[in-house]
């Protein structure tokens, strides 16, 4: 069975506050290309317009450090086919998630998906008003310590957006854990047992794109 995590990318969604929404329209819509070719022969070329943190996303090294690999430079050893474990951070009512909730788990080379429930609040003025769950610098010392291969949160913000140092993106990308955010029913995984993929149409800040 295959779960979708990831969010859909919709016209108009907003990820972040402050950052334009995606635009998804016609470069050339069927009825004006039957211009150019001959009768009963049509196609259709669509147009996405959107910043590299749009819906779900991954970080790679580079979106935090200048000399760090980008998304097109990472194994695709370490993205795909992970091995992954599930953290149920949503219990009570704290915000911080610390390594407590992380020490009796084996997360050595796999991908920790940290579940809060805050995916419940997508499209909703409630998602983006900084109360959301995020992981304290204890934690993601933990998890970079631990060998974690990639850690995952269905939150706003691995961080705590009121805090201008990044401390959770700063530690885990600088040992070149990648991060993923905004994941979605993660309450529809097991704990253990299963494995993670990466789509190739996850979006990233690139210094370059291989076609």
């Amino acid at each position: 069975m295959f779960i979708d995590l990831s969010h859909t990318v919709e016209h108009g969604m907003i990820t972040y506050k402050g950052l334009p929404a995606p635009v998804i329209t016609d470069h050339l819509s069927r009825a004006d290309s039957r211009s150019h070719y001959e009768a009963g022969t049509e196609f259709h070329i669509g147009k996405i317009e959107m910043v590299a943190n749009t819906g779900t996303y991954l970080d790679s090294p580079f979106h935090r450090y200048e000399a760090g690999q980008d998304l097109s430079q990472l194994d695709l050893r370490s993205l795909a086919n992970l091995d992954a474990v599930v953290v149920r951070a949503s219990a009570g009512s704290e915000r911080a998630i610390t390594s407590k909730a992380l020490q009796l788990l084996d997360v050595k080379d796999k991908a920790v998906l940290i579940q809060t429930g805050w995916d419940k609040h997508w499209r909703t003025e409630k998602y983006f008003d900084g109360t959301h769950p995020f992981l304290t610098v204890d934690a993601a010392e933990y998890l970079a310590d631990a060998g974690a291969a990639l850690v995952g949160i269905d939150s706003y913000n691995i961080d705590d957006t009121a805090d201008g140092r990044r401390p959770a993106h700063s530690i885990l990308l600088a040992q070149g854990v990648p991060i993923v955010e905004h994941l979605c029913r993660l309450e529809s995984t097991s704990l253990f047992g299963f494995s993670l993929f990466r789509s190739a149409s996850e979006s990233e800040k690139l210094r370059h794109l291989s076609c």
